[in-house]
């Protein structure tokens, strides 16, 4: 499909596209519930993502349509915009919003999008539809946005025009990411690293569990009051604003103070998770893969035993790889209760991967996977070669 976008856009507007785009999607390969606690994220864009295809129209007007869905919108020029229902364009006009408010100056535009992210696979299709359209509106009105100010916008775009309470990884993963990097990134200060991740004779194999994710938001609140009831009883004797401030000896020395077992559960993970991002960016910078994958292996069983967030869906795809030589690692990544998990394959291995999980996965949970295979790519960016 996004060989043809050109003509598909020739096709809906009758002329040509003027100006095309691209965001990808994303994963994080390590540092998971920890973002919340002062920690590190190791996020890296996909070869997944978002395509949008513009040209200028003197209507006033910003015209909306996706390959993607069927639903379309129309809508004039004005000073302010609400959003209406949960159609996808609330995305693009939830930025348009932001950049009018903000004092720019637009004019009609018609825009076709293309999305070749797994709808609901958390890998951040919403991320990267608020980061390719405020890129795009900004390279095409001279809005003089630094990247990292799209970022935020787009993260604010989501937070209070769509109402997601997200944090701030995902927009930075899809704006900042490079080709064969990770990004080691602290979301509270968003100081990064680039991270040197040359995957060699393995590629990313994204398993979708395609389980809804119904519980993730409850969870994810009582985990971080958890977080919240650790960090208090450490503060009885440290001088930390946050989890992550102390690593695991200090932690060791420090935990009787926290007398829940559940809360000590959490705490642990939390503390232990952050010096795993630590040791993954140094397996990764010196091509250490079979480190790294024994890192995400010790991340998903954390997730799993002292986290609890992971389910049978996501543990049953770590445990099939486990069996399966020529995977280095895996581990569920995002949220948990459902979505996704990532594995580190040999590439001359995926296809065979991907039909012995799908097979090992359908038998024990009743319905299939869906699985890709990815590398890790730049973030966003302008295209000319869609319109070539």
């Amino acid at each position: 499909m996004k060989n043809n976008l050109h003509q598909e856009f020739i096709k809906i507007f009758n002329k040509e596209a003027d100006n095309a785009y691209f965001s990808p999607g994303r994963v994080n390969l390590i540092g998971e519930h920890i973002d919340y606690n002062g920690g590190l994220v190791m996020p890296c864009a996909i070869t997944f993502g978002t395509y949008l295809l513009t040209s200028p129209n003197e209507d006033g007007i910003f015209r909306f349509r996706s390959l993607n869905f069927s639903e379309q919108k129309d809508i004039p020029l004005q000073l302010h915009y609400e959003k209406t229902g949960e159609n996808w364009f609330n995305f693009p006009i939830g930025v348009i919003d932001r950049f009018i408010k903000d004092g720019h100056a637009l004019k009609g535009l018609d825009m076709l999008f293309y999305g070749d992210i797994p709808i609901g696979s958390g890998l951040s299709s919403s991320a990267s539809i608020e980061v390719v359209t405020s890129y795009a509106l900004n390279d095409l009105f001279n809005s003089g946005y630094s990247k990292l100010d799209l970022v935020k916008l787009s993260k604010d775009v989501e937070n209070n025009f769509i109402g997601v309470n997200c944090g701030i990884m995902d927009q930075f993963a899809v704006a900042f990411g490079e080709k064969n990097k990770a990004l080691m990134l602290n979301c509270d200060t968003l100081d990064y690293q680039a991270v040197d991740s040359n995957l060699g004779e393995y590629v990313l194999a994204i398993i979708n569990t395609n389980k809804p994710r119904k519980l993730a938001e409850s969870k994810y609140n009582e985990r971080v009051q958890e977080c919240q009831a650790a960090l208090i009883a450490l503060q009885q004797q440290l001088d930390i604003k946050y989890l992550c401030e102390i690593d695991s000896a200090t932690f060791e020395q420090y935990k009787h103070l926290i007398t829940d077992p559940v809360v000590l559960k959490r705490a642990k993970h939390v503390i232990e998770e952050n010096d795993r991002v630590k040791l993954a960016a140094t397996a990764l910078a010196a091509n250490n893969l079979a480190e790294f994958g024994r890192l995400m292996y010790a991340s998903h069983d954390s997730l799993r035993d002292l986290y609890e967030v992971s389910g049978v869906e996501l543990d049953t795809v770590a445990e099939y790889s486990k069996t399966n030589p020529d995977v280095a690692g895996a581990r569920m990544t995002g949220a948990g209760f459902g979505g996704c998990a990532i594995a580190l394959v040999k590439g001359d291995a995926f296809d065979a991967f991907s039909k012995e999980v799908t097979e090992y996965y359908t038998q024990k949970i009743g319905y299939a996977p869906s699985v890709y295979s990815s590398l890790i790519g730049d973030g966003v960016g302008e295209l000319a070669s869609v319109l070539n």
